[in-house]
């Protein structure tokens, strides 16, 4: 099965690179994890915000992969918790789905990839910067796998 992250934004420092390397490389085989980065729109002080967000949502229709369950992160989503990650992944392994985890930019997501998706979860109360979220969710992928597979590394 593939999970990918479809994030607004590119060139991301270095340590976000290296800690999803890190947790991809601890991941099984059979679950390939993948970040589809797209470009920021430009914007100025003059920017419609409504017309950026709509063309990055444009953007990220477009890079989801046909017959992909789709998941929006979204801070008024429902909580998610590991446990409840875990659950989900071993129903995505179950049914062989693919996911699409959408990320948006530093306005959130289109009304349209909101729409699109079977779910919309929270990662947290807190507004996290974007770099962070791409670890963070590579880490919690691989705490939910240690779960269903009763690993030493589970805490």
């Amino acid at each position: 099965m593939r999970v990918s992250l479809i994030c607004i934004g590119t060139k991301m420092p270095a340590w976000v690179e290296e800690g999803v390397a890190e947790y991809r490389k601890r991941l099984p085989a059979e679950i390939q994890f993948d970040i589809k980065e797209l470009p920021l729109p430009k914007r100025g002080k003059n920017t419609d915000i409504r017309r950026a967000i709509a063309q990055e949502g444009e953007a990220m229709t477009a890079a989801i992969p046909a017959g992909d369950r789709i998941i929006a992160l979204d801070v008024l989503g429902k909580a998610v918790s590991t446990e409840a990650l875990a659950e989900a992944l071993a129903s995505w392994q179950m049914e062989g789905d693919n996911i699409s985890i959408l990320v948006g930019g530093p306005d959130g997501l289109s009304p349209a990839c909101l729409a699109l998706a079977r779910q919309k979860w929270s990662l947290s109360a807190m507004t996290l910067p974007h770099p962070l979220v791409r670890v963070l969710f590579a880490e919690q992928l691989y705490r939910a796998w240690t779960i269903n597979n009763n690993h030493p590394y589970h805490r």
